[in-house]
């Protein structure tokens, strides 16, 4: 995926903290149990994210030897549920996100998607037996996501719609009927948010190389003219998901969510907005290993 979904680490109780990486370490060996070492290398902030929304209880963690540095032996999270529920949902996005860049994107940047797509397939089938559902929805938006971007499609909506239905999809049905539409609102919206700050981040890129981006096929002159629209839509979709998040109750992982809502992707929106993003994500992105 992408992993702008998370928290601001200084913000958070040390508690909340240890926690968290705690179920960033389990969900890496639910993806290395359940799909193979491979998937590990998709591992994102996001799934850490959609399992927190998935399982509100407090987890159980055990010392777990890290792939990454064999010597170190960390403290993983146990909650069978919700991590292997993500670790599925994260290996059908990661390996769909890969087909969709051998469709669309140039020749290198394709070629490599094609390989790594194929490394990947053994995993994406078993998560697509686990989650049949979600995999259907997941084809089926990005065939219409692609024929939208095929069409150089102006409509920011459109777009970010069908995105925003691919997470949405990811909510696991709940006991009540309330909380399953509340947890998929809550997804939607940060799915929408996810698409339109991807699409700024990707600007100058798709710009060299010729790729369909909906926020210049949306203003092909006066990109910069419209920051401002564009942040107030942001800003839009997070205090939806934030309405949405306050109707649920996510037990032991609450603090965490809120910061993340709260904290995190503003600060996220900040970074990309203003061209530090990938910069600081490049020095940071194995702060939490």
């Amino acid at each position: 995926m992408f992993g702008y979904v998370r928290p601001n680490r200084d913000e958070l109780k040390v508690r909340e903290l240890r926690d968290y990486e705690a179920l960033y370490c389990g969900l890496c060996h639910a993806l290395g149990r359940r799909h193979g070492f491979f998937a590990r290398f998709f591992l994102n902030y996001d799934f850490t994210f959609l399992a927190m929304l998935l399982d509100g209880s407090k987890p159980t963690a055990e010392q777990k030897r890290c792939p990454a540095r064999l010597w170190c032996r960390k403290k993983g999270c146990i909650c069978a549920g919700s991590v292997d529920a993500a670790a599925d949902a994260g290996t059908i996005l990661s390996y769909w996100k890969l087909r969709d860049t051998v469709a669309d994107g140039p020749f290198w940047k394709g070629t490599a998607a094609r390989v790594l797509s194929f490394l990947l397939r053994p995993g994406y089938r078993r998560a697509a037996q686990a989650r049949p559902e979600f995999d259907r929805a997941v084809r089926s938006c990005l065939e219409e996501l692609q024929a939208l971007e095929q069409e150089g499609s102006p409509s920011l909506d459109r777009t970010a719609d069908t995105f925003a239905r691919i997470l949405a999809a990811a909510a696991l049905p709940a006991q009540s009927s309330a909380r399953t539409r509340a947890l998929e609102q809550l997804l939607y919206h940060v799915g929408r948010w996810i698409y339109l700050v991807d699409a700024w981040d990707d600007l100058e890129e798709d710009g060299r190389t010729g790729s369909y981006n909906p926020i210049a096929a949306r203003f092909p002159e006066q990109v910069e003219a419209n920051r401002d629209y564009l942040r107030t839509t942001l800003l839009h979709s997070l205090n939806l998901a934030r309405s949405a998040c306050a109707l649920l109750e996510l037990g032991h992982w609450q603090g965490a969510v809120e910061n993340i809502l709260y904290l995190g992707l503003p600060m996220v929106e900040e970074l990309v907005f203003t061209g530090r993003w990938k910069a600081v994500n490049h020095q940071n992105r194995r702060r939490i290993s």
